[in-house]
């Protein structure tokens, strides 16, 4: 006999990385954002806070799209919010969602985007009058028959669609963006000056200006709609890529950076004399050192990435962790990659403005250009950001060689002003102490940085412990073998 019951229809996983990417940012860069802009900023009513509102609508679209890409991997289902919803608040709260979605947000925000799309598209054929209403409605209609077409149609043929999109934007914003920084290169600052000029501060301004900001964004979550055609839903362990040399030149690399070329004056003008600080550096250096020792065996301990943040959350809890993580991501790891950016761009700048100051615009953009180049690699190749450390490591060690040969030569020379009456001039105080240890432990910064990584190093079980363990569990062996041997040829 057939067997007749009824089996559930899966859907075909047919979208992989590229494909999911794609989805994504090519529903967000959509109509939206090439129209968002011009509202935001005559809604606002300045530049400066134009930009604020688009900075503070990225991070909270961030930190949203981490939230559902959890929730894609812990249910793996396709339908967004709405199957969160019914797992979570039950089928009624579930279904007033879908119903209002799907009748009322759903298409008014799909017709706006086809109505916007059309506008650009029958724009050209009317310069100089206004395009017929009805043409603009007819091709906006068309445009959404033949989206839906194909999606209905072939699931990889709208992934190649989607793909080819995405590129043609990514290209149309990269000459926006070029186009920007040749007017900023040019003095054509005028944006800079009074940014926050007749700025609306009112509830309705501020409100609309985010709305329209956050519509721009929108997109982020459509990959949850389709869970179940993804190839690889599930939670992806990284790849053991990070090995001995990798891990070495990963932890110095990152302490040698700006800082530890900057924060030696500063120690030395807050703390006041040379010996004293000398000694601070020494504490510094010993407190680093005790870190490191301690993280190390975390790791070994707790092998997974994400440094204090999974640490507290296996001994202190979620809500600790969760404490900890928020701060983290929003206040401290931004400010001290900003200030490791700008000291850095100052760097490279220097060279090109030997006689003037600056200009301000142009170092801020350096150190983001800088921050945007060292993360696309990072998000690209372990390999290729690895190679990159070991190259910058070794170049940092010869400047750090280059510096202390320098300061013994001047040594043998007989310079040694510094060592009479060294700790003269110094400054006791709390004050001038704290910061003197906070500038030399910031200059330490990046002892624990390998933790954030634990998941990608080739062997991370390997300990001292174990291995001691090891060592005496196999003597222990060998003295209880030796010891029946013995006792054997007694007996005989």
């Amino acid at each position: 006999m057939m067997d007749d019951k009824p089996q559930k229809l899966n859907l075909k996983r047919e979208v992989g990385l590229m494909g999911a990417v794609s989805l994504i940012g090519g529903t967000m860069i959509g109509s939206g954002i090439f129209m968002s802009p011009q509202t935001v900023i005559s809604t606002i009513g300045s530049p400066g806070a134009s930009l604020m509102v688009w900075a503070c609508s990225g991070l909270l679209v961030i930190m949203v799209s981490f939230c559902y890409a959890e929730l894609g991997t812990v249910i793996k289902e396709s339908g967004g919010e709405y199957i969160y919803i019914l797992r979570t608040s039950g089928p009624v709260v579930a279904f007033m969602l879908v119903f209002s979605s799907v009748l009322f947000v759903r298409p008014a925000g799909v017709a706006g985007i086809a109505l916007s799309f059309a506008q650009y598209v029958v724009a050209p054929f009317y310069e100089e009058c206004p395009p017929p209403v009805l043409l603009v409605k007819f091709v906006a209609a068309a445009a959404i028959l033949v989206l839906a077409t194909i999606n209905c149609l072939n699931v990889r043929f709208a992934m190649s669609v989607q793909v080819f999109f995405i590129v043609a934007k990514v290209v149309a914003l990269a000459v926006i963006i070029i186009g920007g920084v040749v007017m900023l290169v040019r003095g054509q600052t005028e944006s800079f000056e009074d940014a926050f000029e007749n700025t609306n501060v009112g509830i309705n301004p501020i409100g609309i200006a985010f709305y329209q900001g956050l519509w721009s964004y929108d997109g982020w979550n459509n990959l949850n709609y389709v869970t179940e055609e993804l190839k690889r839903p599930e939670k992806l362990n990284l790849k053991r890529d990070v090995g001995l040399i990798g891990a070495v030149s990963f932890i110095p690399g990152t302490m040698m950076g700006s800082g530890i070329f900057i924060s030696p004056q500063y120690v030395l003008q807050t703390i006041g004399s040379p010996g004293a600080s000398l000694v601070i550096w020494a504490c510094c250096g010993l407190i680093a050192l005790l870190g490191g020792l301690c993280y190390a065996e975390l790791g070994t301990v707790i092998p997974e990435s994400g440094g204090e943040y999974i640490y507290m959350l296996r001994t202190a809890g979620k809500v600790v962790s969760f404490m900890f993580v928020f701060s983290f991501v929003i206040v401290m790891r931004p400010a001290s990659a900003t200030g490791i950016a700008l000291s850095f761009a100052e760097y490279v700048v220097a060279p090109f403005y030997v006689g003037c100051t600056v200009p301000q615009p142009v170092l801020k953009f350096v150190a983001a250009g800088g921050i945007l180049v060292l993360g696309v690699i990072n998000c690209l190749s372990v390999h290729l950001a690895t190679a990159i450390q070991v190259t910058t490591m070794v170049v940092k060690v010869l400047a750090l060689a280059a510096i202390i040969l320098g300061g013994i030569v001047m040594l043998f020379q007989g310079n040694t002003v510094n060592f009479e009456d060294s700790f003269e001039g110094t400054n006791v105080g709390v004050s001038s102490i704290g910061l003197a240890f906070y500038q030399g432990l910031w200059c330490f910064d990046g002892w624990n940085t390998l933790n954030y990584l634990t998941e990608e190093l080739k062997s991370p079980e390997v300990r001292l412990s174990d291995l001691l363990i090891n060592f005496q569990m196999e003597k222990r062996v060998e003295v209880i073998a030796s010891e029946s041997q013995h006792f054997h040829c007694q007996i005989q």
